[in-house]
């Protein structure tokens, strides 16, 4: 699971406490420190690289640090910023969102009320923007479960909540705000449902419809005399899914869009593979779009394989770390209904096998490569691209691993992330409640020959900037119909 966009919360989120929440950090880093040391995978990995002596000089620096901190989301960026010496990704620090006491409730409740606000009705917004022609910020859109006015002030743009369904956001309260820039660019800042402010300096366009902030995407609502070409149309249905969908887009061509590899979408994926497998295998060519695509659990992608193969697929396996907290996590997916029996098996003797080796790093798959081989092998389809992009990750960056071993794979797009290496994230929280701790309980048999972290997998044919990002489809379909 890709963790980068919490970090960023923890990084430029802000409280809006009048009363600011206060905690002991000093006491915090000490839990963290034990608890990071005792249970992360990659904690013995790095100081062997960068050395004890330049840990407890970080060390020493960050427990001076934590002694004049006693604000809660202060100390929460100078946790994060100690764990930032081990890697910048699979790892987190958030604040938990617990009852607080009535004072508490009622200074927030005051500083929500308080809020910025304007004040224009929805049918007074219509308008107002009835008679643009040409694309712009303003209008209404929508973001569920928002739906945000857009008027401009000065040189911003400012997005207001117009209607909201459950959740603790006010009717004109200002969500967000976008500037322009001496470049003719745009920034913006946008808060998040708890009112913590999310900065971005990326903002645009995905057509005439689609409004793009960071990774905040609003369809618009009005006006709606906008048109997109059908191509635009396609690329937002892509950019916008929320579950897994397939469809055919030519003759030729079958594509497949996997948003995310989260476990729940398991069921989605191979129900569509077994409703469609004779169209499936009776075109040429398979098109998998996995943009942005941030990862989820491995056994998601395993009903796709029989439609890749076409050798024996090597797997380089992973060791646990085996602590007693780390083992718990074997528990709850044994627990979870989403499992199925097989995997709660799994589960069951990786408990035991791990249960039995504690403080020791564990194979449960007893060899460190495997070695899949399948009795099945399709003639169609015969060339299969997998779309990727900066922001796949973990487990997409794994189904790439081993997708890219097939003669018909090629991926088209730019470089990954590069956040594998160090895997599996279990999160915990802190003694006294305020915060939420990710770590890493695996550390792949790959490193260091093959280090994914920091790198990425690149693409077979890269995708340059000149290319739109709605383009893709077509330029990696034009490619496969060369052949």
């Amino acid at each position: 699971m890709n963790l980068k966009k919490i970090f960023l919360f923890t990084l430029f989120s802000v409280s809006i406490n009048i009363a600011a929440q206060k905690c002991n950090c000093k006491e915090e880093f000490n839990w963290l420190k034990e608890t990071f040391e005792t249970n992360d995978a990659g904690f013995k990995y790095v100081i062997d690289k960068k050395g004890e002596t330049a840990y407890q000089n970080h060390n020493k620096l960050f427990a001076d640090k934590v002694k004049k901190v006693t604000e809660l989301n202060e100390c929460r960026n100078i946790l994060f910023d100690w764990m930032l010496f081990f890697r910048p990704s699979h790892l987190s620090i958030a604040v938990n969102s617990k009852p607080i006491n009535k004072t508490e409730t009622g200074n927030k409740t005051a500083a929500e009320n308080n809020w910025e606000k304007i004040e224009i009705t929805e049918t007074e917004l219509k308008e107002i923007t009835s008679k643009i022609k040409h694309p712009t910020f303003e209008g209404i859109w929508l973001s569920p479960p928002y739906t945000i006015g857009v008027v401009k002030r000065e040189n911003q743009y400012i997005g207001f909540v117009l209607d909201v369904k459950n959740s603790k956001w006010k009717q004109y309260q200002v969500k967000f705000k976008i500037t322009e820039k001496p470049d003719k660019t745009y920034d913006a800042v946008y808060y998040m449902g708890d009112y913590s402010a999310q900065r971005f300096n990326n903002v645009e366009f995905i057509g005439n419809n689609i409004l793009k902030i960071g990774f905040i995407a609003l369809k618009r609502s009005f006006p709606d005399n906008l048109s997109d070409s059908q191509e635009i149309k396609d690329y937002i249905e892509l950019y916008t899914a929320q579950k897994p969908f397939l469809k055919e887009i030519s003759k030729q061509t079958v594509l497949l869009r996997i948003p995310s590899f989260d476990y729940s979408n398991k069921k989605i994926i191979d129900s569509l593979l077994t409703a469609n497998h004779n169209l499936i295998t009776s075109k040429d060519n398979l098109i998998i779009d996995v943009r942005n695509n941030g990862g989820g659990s491995d056994a998601t992608f395993q009903k796709i394989i029989p439609y890749l193969y076409t050798n024996p697929i090597r797997n380089v396996g992973v060791e646990y770390l085996s602590t007693v907290q780390n083992n718990k996590r074997m528990l709850e997916f044994m627990s979870n209904p989403d499992w199925s029996a097989e995997d709660k098996e799994w589960a069951k003797k990786g408990f035991e096998k791990l249960n039995a080796n504690i403080g020791k790093f564990v194979n449960l798959n007893e060899q460190l490569v495997t070695e899949t081989k399948l009795d099945v092998f399709y003639k169609n389809p015969k060339n299969i691209a997998i779309i990727i992009n900066e922001n796949n990750a973990s487990t997409t960056e794994q189904f790439l691993l081993v997708a890219k071993q097939s003669k018909k794979v090629k991926l088209f797009g730019r470089t990954t992330e590069g956040v594998l290496d160090i895997s599996n994230m279990y999160f915990v929280d802190s003694p006294s409640k305020n915060f939420k701790l990710g770590y890493s309980l695996t550390k792949s048999f790959r490193i260091p020959d093959m280090q994914i972290d920091g790198k990425g997998i690149q693409p077979d044919f890269y995708i340059d900037r000149n290319i739109p990002d709605y383009q893709w489809t077509n330029f990696t379909e034009e490619r496969l119909n060369v052949n």
